[in-house]
Parts: structure tokens; sequence; C-alpha cells
């Protein structure tokens, strides 16, 4: 057996003190002293706290998954309490769109296959909507990870479970049903999720480079052996037969569940494998869950992992803040697994609130989090964030928004965003941007224009604020309204749609900063 301890994992000893509520504050500032010690150590200098139309951007989209609206920044700039900026990451958490954001987010890294495969995102609304009560309940981490891989299957394969009564409904089996209910891709996504290891490099030899023996991959698929589609697509119903061995394909050789620390379960009773595996997986001593956990949340704000990729932990890729991270880890399993306490304390920090505006040479390497990362947008965020601030209302079927978000996948790491010809045309010259930007079509363009009493500066400010967030600069403002003032009284509006055309274009619309 290899030591999985020698990847630098240590054991978690978690607890909270008698019954003390965590606080994020004090999280807060031990996140601070570990990151500023690092700058400190490498000679960095931080950059300075963000503005507060930046911070307020920021914030939105990470945690709600849109950009403000206009009375958003009003309310927030009018706003003297010097804790305001903690107020509104309670108020966000607490929104309902907090809930459907992460949700999103979840969905992307446990059913990737939705963004290529047509049949896999017919599950995506009942799959999400599963995730969105969990985030809205504030399920504990652990629990909400337990009851997707324990999700109920007929163990009697003459009375499979169906996978898909309605695609609207909450459905946790949609996870067992995209992943074609293999043991080998139920294993992967599991360990990758969940433990951030990819010991799917495994499955075919032992890993070439990493710790990982092919003989641990399938001792981990083992656990899912008895999950079996009974049919041949996608949407047939399946059955979990309990079985607690496999064998490894196109061998004879048969290995028995097992987990990653080479440790063998013990058994009690007909318990289903799932069940022994999840309450290995969740328990507050592993050495990877609290980890891996801590880092995708820590990888979501900041746009890039302590280790990153937040999914491949190993010798060869070792954490920037191997402190900062063990302490993150043991927070969150001493606040039983609260997400939102973990949020709420990295985004009160003084990191998370620097300015992505590089202030110093010294700022120039991301692991060290002297300033914040610019982030592409996911397709959810875009869209959203182009819906509100035009105005554009849903309704039917094969809406705008399935269109763009087919065109929109996020690709590569969120700070390296990659953005395709399609992708760019479709922005440019695009039918719904055309549309919403179009000085007969868009709402938001149309009140702007109509409105009486407004000065053409008034309006231009109306545009800035609707979609970047904040009023244009003095120099921005001069040259808008010349601008606009060129076309003459005939063509006014359509120069103010040009305006409105080209911040949506800009990268400042389109990053999250």
């Amino acid at each position: 057996m290899r030591s999985f301890f020698a990847l630098g994992f240590t054991l978690l000893v978690v607890g909270s003190a008698a019954g003390a509520p965590p606080e994020p504050a004090k999280l807060a500032a031990r996140i601070d002293a570990h990151v500023d010690a690092r700058l400190k150590a490498e000679n960095a200098t931080p950059a300075p706290r963000t503005d507060d139309t930046e911070f307020l951007r920021r914030a939105y989209l990470d945690l709600t998954g849109r950009t403000p609206a206009p009375h958003d920044v009003h309310e927030f700039l009018a706003d003297q309490d010097p804790d305001k900026r903690a107020k509104l990451i309670d108020d966000l958490l607490d929104s309902p769109r907090y809930a459907t954001h992460f949700a999103a987010v979840w969905r992307a890294a446990l059913l990737p296959e939705v963004a290529a495969d047509a049949q896999a995102r017919v599950f995506q609304p009942g799959f999400e909507g599963w995730l969105r009560l969990k985030f809205r309940a504030n399920t504990p981490y652990d629990k909400f990870v337990r009851e997707l891989l324990t999700a109920p299957i007929s163990a009697d394969p003459s009375a499979p479970e169906a996978v898909l009564r309605d695609p609207t409904k909450p459905n946790a089996l949609a996870f067992f049903a995209v992943k074609d209910a293999r043991p080998e891709n139920l294993a992967a996504a599991t360990a990758r999720v969940f433990l951030g290891v990819q010991i799917e490099c495994a499955q075919c030899h032992d890993h070439p480079f990493g710790r990982w023996e092919r003989d641990q991959f399938w001792q981990t698929a083992a656990f899912f052996a008895g999950v079996e589609r009974q049919g041949d697509d996608v949407f047939a119903p399946v059955s979990d037969a309990r079985r607690r061995e496999i064998t490894i394909p196109n061998t004879k050789r048969t290995l028995y569940a097992t987990f990653l620390d080479g440790n063998a379960p013990k058994w009690a009773g007909d318990t289903n494998p799932r069940v022994v595996l999840a309450d290995w997986v969740t328990a507050k001593g592993n050495p990877f869950f609290a980890k891996a956990t801590a880092n995708r949340i820590w990888g979501h704000l900041f746009g890039r992992g302590i280790v990153d990729p937040v999914d491949d932990f190993s010798e060869a890729n070792k954490p920037s803040h191997p402190e900062l991270l063990d302490d993150l880890a043991s927070a969150l399993g001493a606040a039983d697994f609260d997400l939102k306490f973990l949020i709420r304390a990295a985004c009160r920090t003084k990191a998370y609130q620097r300015t992505s505006a590089k202030t110093h040479a010294s700022q120039d390497d991301p692991r060290l989090f002297a300033r914040m990362a610019v982030k592409g947008m996911t397709g959810e965020q875009l869209f959203d964030s182009l819906a509100l601030a035009t105005g554009h209302r849903e309704g039917g079927r094969d809406t705008a928004r399935d269109r763009f978000l087919t065109q929109f996948a996020l690709r590569g790491a969120a700070t390296e965003p990659e953005t395709s010809i399609t992708q760019a045309l479709a922005l440019m010259n695009g039918r719904f941007l055309n549309l919403v930007t179009s000085a007969e079509g868009g709402p938001t363009l149309v009140a702007v224009r109509e409105t009486p009493g407004m000065t053409t500066p008034d309006r231009i400010n109306a545009l800035y604020l609707a979609s970047l967030g904040r009023k244009p600069t003095a120099k921005e403002l001069d040259r808008m309204t010349k601008f606009v003032a060129a076309g003459g009284t005939d063509r006014q509006a359509e120069r103010l749609s040009d305006v409105f055309w080209v911040l949506l274009n800009s990268a400042e619309f389109r990053l999250n900063h």
C-alpha cells in the first residue's frame, strides 16, 4: 500500500469548542495573517483595498452570479456604515440567487458532460433543482455529499429506479445517469470533486508520475460496482445490486472495495457499499475532504485554488499556502461544514477586497494573492448579467439563455478564459445582443432614451450604471457625450444604442475583476 500521507496530507483534528459558534471575523484575520506572511517573505507589495463599486460588482458576481442592478449600486454607495461590506456579504448569502448560482457552479463541477452532450443537458434543470434545495437550506456540505452518493436506488434489477420522470423536478439520480451508471465514472467524479484527486489517470495503468495505482482506482470503483443501467441509453433506469467487488475490464482480476488510504472497510451486514464510502468520504478525519472543499471555495472566490487546479492535489502540485489550507480545512470542519461560514470569512478578508489592478511589479505571481485575479465569467454569469443590464425577460421553451449557454460554457481556468471565435462573434454580432441593444428592442435602452427631462450626460450615466455598475469618469462622459451629439438629434437613439453595445462588449463588462 502506498501511503497517501506522503502527499502532504495530515490528519485533521476538528471540532468546535463547547458549542461556541464559529466567528467569520476571526477566521478572516487568520487568513490575512497567512497571506500577509507569505507576501512579506516574498517581498511582495499587496494591492490597495478596492473601491466600493469594484467590490460590489465582484461580490454580486461571486455570490449571486450576476452584476448588481443600478439601484443596488446607488444604495450601497450611499450607505455610510463602515461595516457595510460585511452586511452586503450576509445579505447576498441570504438571497435566493445565492442558492441558484452555487447550484450552477456545483452542477458544472459534478456534471461537466452537460456542456457538450445534448442528452445530458436534459438532466440539468432537475439536478440544479436538487442542488438548489441543498444550498437554499444551507445543508452542511458533508450531509449534502452523503445524500448525493447514497441516493436511493432499487436493489431489484427487475424493478429498477427511474432516473428521469420530470426534467424540472429535483433529481439527485442525474449524477448517476449522466455518468452512464458506470462504476469507473462515478469513482472518478467522486474522487475529483469531493477529494480533490484525479485517480482516473490510473484507470488503465499505474499513474506514470503520481502515486495512484491502477488497483486503487478500481478498489474505489468497487464501491459503485452494484450500480447498473438497465437499458442502452442515458435515460434508462438503474439498479444497485450492492456488490463490493469488481473485475477489472479485460482481465480476470477481481478487487474488493478499499478506501484510498489503503484501509479496508468494516462491513456491517448488507450495508450498501455507497453508504460505507460516503461515511468515509465525509468523515471529519478524512484528510482529503475538508481540504478539497475549502480549496474549491477558495478557488471560486479568488480565481485560483491554494492547490491549483482545485481537483489536482498531488506531490507535483503542492499548495501555495499549506498552513492557510490547513487552517481553512480545520475551520470548515469545526463549523460542521457550513459553506456559508467559510465564504463569509473569505469575503471579509483584506485579500479578497484588494483591487485587481496591478499597482506594483511584485504582484505578477498569482499564487501570492497580492491582488485579486481577473476572472472570466461563466455562461450563466454573463447571460444573467446581460439580461439584467438590458432588461431582457425570458419566456417559453428554447430560450435565449439556453442557446447562449451552449456557446458560453467556460473552458479552462477561470483566470485564463478562452473565448472562441463563435463566442466573440455572438457577442459582437449575435441576434440576442443586437436585439437587446437596439433602440427599438431593448427595455433598458428604450427607458433611457424616452424618459423625459434627462440630458445626454444623464442618459450616458444611466447606461454606465446599468452595464458596468459605475458612473463614467469625466473623460469617458465627455467622450461619449460628444459622440452622441455628433449624430445629431435624428440619430441620438442610434448613437445611444452604439454606446450601450460598446459597454456590453467591453472587457470591463465581460470579466469579473
